[in-house]
């Protein structure tokens, strides 16, 4: 078996854009747009940048052959890292007040906040990532690179919408409350079961890609790598779910005490 890594000029071309046009909204067009002082903490160019190299790993180092010829298990991870890691380390990147310069037009303002509600976002990645597990639709992925492009990027689009309420540093439309985060990752962990139980606790292997793939793991059958992919999605899934979860709930209580604390003196000073 011989790797090689994707120079399609369609991917180097696209994530080179992206880099370059956050390097020159951050950089030159910062004082133009926003003034000298305006903050921009080293960390932050890190992270975009830091995403756009994962992005090419994820979709263009050997991961992708390996995971859309031999492994399963090797898609799903791709499929994680674009769901989670990606959305998480680009938002981390964009300051706010780069992010919010388009939203003063109030037309695309009223669009975002319906497109980034944290119901359209969830629902639409449940969904679409529910449909792209499809056997049919799967397959056809494997089988067609202009199809495999567009679930990555349907994929990847649905997971920046979800991820919005979680992690955005915007202000116009900030992230969801504490509470309700809780409860949108909460429910998020139950619309992931159905793909879940569907691929680990199956009997039969469902793509015949995989099933009539050359073993590069020789003692992974193809059911095995079925059930390992599923349970990289679950652990996945749980990771992210308990880290958004538990840091809420702490940053809820926090919030509250200290706010309780706040009009306790307020009461004293009366």
């Amino acid at each position: 078996m011989e790797l090689h890594w994707h120079t399609e000029p369609f991917l180097l071309l696209s994530l080179l854009f992206f880099a370059w046009a956050y390097a020159i909204a951050t950089g030159p067009l910062r004082e133009q747009w926003f003034g000298a002082d305006t903050p921009l903490p080293i960390w932050k160019p890190i992270c975009f940048h830091g995403g756009i190299l994962l992005a090419y790993l994820t979709v263009g180092s050997p991961l992708d052959q390996i995971g859309e010829q031999f492994l399963f298990s090797a898609h799903m991870v791709q499929h994680m890292l674009l769901i989670y890691a990606l959305p998480f380390l680009l938002y981390a990147g964009i300051p706010a007040w780069l992010l919010d310069r388009p939203m003063e037009n109030p037309v695309f303002r009223k669009s975002m906040k319906g497109l980034m509600h944290p119901a359209t976002g969830g629902l639409s990645l449940s969904i679409v990532y529910t449909l792209w597990h499809i056997p049919g639709a799967y397959e056809a992925a494997l089988q067609n690179k202009a199809i495999h492009i567009f679930e990555h990027i349907t994929i990847f689009v649905t997971a920046m919408m979800m991820m919005w309420c979680f992690v955005t540093p915007s202000k116009t439309i900030p992230a969801a409350s504490y509470p309700m985060r809780m409860l949108i990752i909460f429910l998020l962990m139950i619309a992931q079961l159905p793909v879940f139980a569907f691929l680990t606790f199956s009997e039969t292997v469902h793509y015949p890609t995989y099933e009539w793939a050359p073993r590069i793991i020789e003692d992974m059958s193809p059911l095995a790598d079925q059930i390992l992919g599923g349970v990289v999605m679950k652990i996945s899934n749980m990771i992210v779910s308990m880290a958004i979860f538990g840091t809420s709930f702490y940053l809820w209580a926090r919030k509250d005490s200290i706010e309780t604390a706040a009009h306790e003196v307020y009461v004293y000073q009366k």
